[in-house]
């Protein structure tokens, strides 16, 4: 009898040890895996970020943050791209002549890798402002009868085009830039890493 409550009691004894011994290891493992993850800081400099794009429809725009910057990511519709070849005599760089503005891969009327698909960083070129969207065309926009739509930077009055190039006579200096970045699939890209990079 003895022998059997003994037996009883080793058998929970040994399960409640093993139960804390699992509770203490996933303690002693959680902030060792958390450590391999790059940090708020690594991120800040320069760490690719991975976006779902999944979810994003014609004529509308997500923020994301890299380097401490904004980074617009627009899928634009059919009529936002038909009006982006009715302003090269209206803009500064049409042809994105300017090439630290963009890699080899958005040199291109859309700037972009894919047409639809804007990848932009959303500071002002003139003194780092935040542009504000004005997507509505022609006077609901505000900016005048034969606005297409893009981007306007309240601080000192600079356009850009719904490819992030600036117009003439604003103070901009130059398009808003298009960072590195690339497709995983579909449905996700990875902004810090060039296209080429990803491919190789």
């Amino acid at each position: 009898m003895t022998q059997q409550v003994n037996k009883r009691r080793r058998r929970l004894l040994t399960t409640l040890t093993t139960g804390v011994g699992l509770v203490g290891t996933g303690t002693l493992v959680a902030p060792f895996v958390a450590s391999m993850q790059p940090s708020a800081r690594a991120r800040a400099a320069g760490a690719p970020v991975e976006v779902d794009i999944s979810k994003l429809l014609p004529g509308q725009m997500l923020t994301v943050e890299w380097r401490g910057k904004p980074v617009w990511i627009l899928r634009r519709s059919e009529r936002m791209l038909q009006g982006l070849a009715e302003l090269a005599g209206k803009l500064a760089d049409p042809d994105s002549e300017v090439l630290a503005q963009q890699p080899s891969y958005a040199k291109n009327p859309y700037r972009s890798i894919q047409p639809e698909l804007l990848v932009v960083l959303g500071v002002c070129t003139h003194l780092g402002c935040a542009p504000s969207r004005k997507f509505e065309i022609g006077a609901a926009s505000g900016l005048g009868d034969d606005w297409v739509g893009g981007f306007f930077c309240p601080c000192h009055g600079s356009t850009f085009d719904l490819a992030g190039r600036v117009y003439k006579g604003v103070p901009a200096p130059t398009n808003l830039p298009v960072p590195p970045y690339s497709f995983l699939s579909d449905s996700r890209i990875l902004i810090g890493v060039d296209q080429e990079e990803a491919s190789a």
